[in-house]
């Protein structure tokens, strides 16, 4: 189901100190995640890290394309304190300048995650 054209962006690349970690989801359901954690465990051991995205870590900043204010059931346990970016092209339209804007828009945000 992978996008052929985004085959391109799938090799991992170490920039700089390499202390920048970029998720694509593709296709990504929120319930077929979550609803993991309850397929592969036992009653007693239903924990979060049960859930088929663990590991993925928190995300810090979601960068969402298409104009749309929400999470959209995107990675429900790791983006729970993230910063949300709007750009409202499409993803076809993805220009390097949009995630620049990103992360200087992250640059000005208070990282309290919730205190």
């Amino acid at each position: 189901m992978f996008p052929e054209e985004l085959l391109v962006y799938t090799n991992r690349v170490k920039v700089g100190k390499g202390k920048i970690k970029i998720n694509f989801l593709i296709n990504y359901g929120w319930y077929w995640d979550l609803m993991y954690a309850f397929d592969n465990s036992t009653d007693s051991k239903r924990t979060i890290e049960n859930i088929a995205s663990a590991d993925i870590p928190r995300i810090d900043l979601l960068i969402r394309w298409g104009g749309r204010c929400r999470l959209s059931g995107m990675l429900p346990v790791q983006t729970v304190y993230s910063d949300i970016y709007v750009i409202d092209e499409m993803w076809p339209d993805f220009k390097p300048e949009h995630l620049f804007n990103a992360l200087e828009f992250y640059q000005d945000q208070d990282i309290t995650l919730g205190g």
